[in-house]
């Protein structure tokens, strides 16, 4: 394979235009004896604005014969020479033990994993406390609307899909990728109905609409391996033995008339199933589920999160800050990443942008309220939001227990809720910096999924705090221009960044009780679809590799 590297081009131009620039780096005359090629990456270069670029890399692969021929004719820098840079999927198991292993969860991670489970023949078992993202959108949409109330089962953190379902859906990551399971992750979603651009744009993205169909369609080609899924099921206790996992119970949050062959329902109505492997991919907001886990003396460690509030701006300011005036039309609506170290300390950055999106009520739990920003795949809301968000650790927490971050993360909610009367409680930015509750919107107005109500949101947070978002948002409007508008919103609380614990695994991925393996975001691996989507398939290859050893 030949790899080219910094191929520039001008915004809208056309394929032609690129099998040139492609043709002439490998120094072919003919453009009808171009090589097979695909598109590895595509970035935007905005450092000359308004003249703006696409920058591309190229993965190329010629016959060997012609490969050999361009070694001795391409002295260019920008051309490498390179294997393929495929994951290889683990070697399948060709019969298995009587238990199937159990993943509990049905976001990124769990999904990923028993994606590859089921591929290698381990007819994984899904279990998932919330519904199938079908009833599931159809519950959050009226708890939105306000013609339902919150299910703590099934909302915006729970259900297939995980919280990812309702967000962005951004699938870019920052993790280190030597087996090159990030490109299988987005080949994998392209296969179940995404884009193939996501394959190599520099930052790509899904939106909630694609992100639940391609969820369905990954439950429907897990289960055609063999996988089982069951929705409504919450993991509620463990039966450990001799420091192994035993059995697993479950509380049903729907009746089940028909269980699948070794599911016992127990004379107190729960669910019981006997498995030597569990894999824990709970999410970040499984707090019922963390403390019966500690309760059972699985290791865990308090980990540093970060909370703060979602900031809206119209979208065009951002994408003039980005772009340059009289940019080009077609360009997609862009985003930013903005940090701070501030004079006390305090770390403020910003984080899960949604650029054309919605800031949601992404509560879980009555008299609690939590919000999150999502977007739909054609990112047309008009307004661009952004969680700003400041670091915290046990000196905000109060306490070195495992769970403190939990119980703190859990007060900030309940404090929302009280000040927005139950509803998002939304400040414009110039009556949080006069500590003032604001009383009617002026030229930025609200894109938010649940309803809304003016609140003083310095009420939730520790004057180190407010003083943090003060000096970072002021110091934002310096990289660009408006950010700190005194009609830009602020609505809170962001609380759900990531997961406030981290359970202990081993380098095989296993916790100090045999059998049960931690993954994901919720316990602590990752931070994003992406990143969940791999750990996922790591805790699987383990799982594969064990399968094979024993056998």
């Amino acid at each position: 394979m030949i790899r080219l590297e910094q191929i520039k081009l001008p915004i809208g131009h056309d394929t032609a235009a690129l099998n040139k620039k492609i043709a002439k780096k490998l120094r072919i005359r003919d453009l009808a004896n171009l090589p097979e090629y695909r598109i590895a990456r595509r970035s935007l270069d905005a450092r000359w604005k308004p003249d703006l670029f696409y920058v591309y890399t190229i993965d190329v692969f010629p016959e060997p014969g012609l490969e050999a021929q361009l070694q001795n004719v391409c002295r260019d820098s920008g051309v490498l020479f390179t294997k393929d840079l495929s994951y290889v999927l683990p070697e399948a198991v060709k019969s298995m033990q009587q238990s199937r292993p159990v993943v509990v969860g049905s976001g990124p991670a769990g999904l990923f994993c028993a994606y590859l489970l089921a591929s290698c023949n381990l007819a994984p078992i899904v279990v998932e406390r919330g519904e199938c993202v079908e009833k599931r959108s159809i519950r959050v949409n009226k708890v939105w609307d306000g013609s339902s109330e919150l299910n703590g089962e099934s909302n915006v953190q729970f259900g297939e899909g995980g919280a990812g379902t309702f967000s962005d859906g951004k699938l870019n990551t920052l993790v280190k990728d030597k087996m090159h399971r990030n490109r299988f992750v987005l080949e994998t979603f392209v296969k179940f109905g995404a884009p193939e651009e996501i394959v190599y744009v520099a930052k790509p993205h899904l939106g909630t609409d694609m992100l639940k169909r391609i969820v369905k369609n990954m439950r429907e080609g897990i289960a055609a391996m063999g996988g089982t899924f069951l929705f409504g099921l919450r993991l509620s206790d463990l039966q450990i033995r001799d420091g192994k996992i035993g059995s697993l119970y479950f509380t049903e949050n729907e009746h089940h008339d028909v269980l699948p062959e070794g599911f016992i329902r127990e004379n107190d109505g729960t669910i019981r199933y006997a498995t030597d492997r569990l894999v824990l991919a709970i999410g970040h907001s499984a707090r019922d589920t963390f403390s019966m886990l500690h309760e059972k003396g699985l290791h865990m460690e308090q980990k540093n999160f970060a909370i703060g509030v979602r900031m809206e701006h119209k979208q065009e300011v951002i994408d003039r800050a980005q772009y340059g005036e009289g940019h080009d039309t077609d360009l997609p609506p862009a985003d930013y990443k903005l940090t701070k170290q501030c004079a006390n300390g305090r770390s403020v950055y910003s984080f899960c942008m949604c650029p054309g999106g919605f800031v949601v009520n992404a509560s879980s739990e009555a008299g609690a309220l939590a919000v999150n920003g999502m977007s739909y795949s054609t990112r047309d809301s008009g307004n661009a939001n952004a969680a700003i968000i400041v670091s915290v650790d046990a000196a905000d927490f109060g306490s070195d227990h495992p769970l403190a971050g939990l119980s703190y993360q859990r007060e900030l909610e309940k404090k929302a809720y009280e000040i927005g009367n139950g509803c998002i409680p939304v400040q414009r930015y110039e009556d949080f910096k006069n500590n003032r509750t604001s009383t009617s919107f002026c030229s930025i107005r609200p894109v938010m999924k649940g309803k809304h109500r003016f609140a003083n949101l310095r009420e939730l947070f520790s004057e180190s705090i407010t003083d943090a978002l003060l000096e970072a948002i002021d110091s934002f409007d310096l990289k660009i221009s408006g950010y700190a508008d005194p009609d830009a919103l602020m609505s809170g609380v962001e609380s759900r960044t990531s997961s406030p614990v981290r359970i202990v695994r081993d380098q095989d991925y296993l916790s100090n009780i045999k059998g049960i393996y931690p993954c994901g975001e919720g316990a602590g691996y990752a931070g994003g679809i992406t990143s969940a989507a791999m750990d996922g398939m790591k805790v699987a290859e383990a799982i594969i590799h064990e399968y094979h050893h024993i056998i």
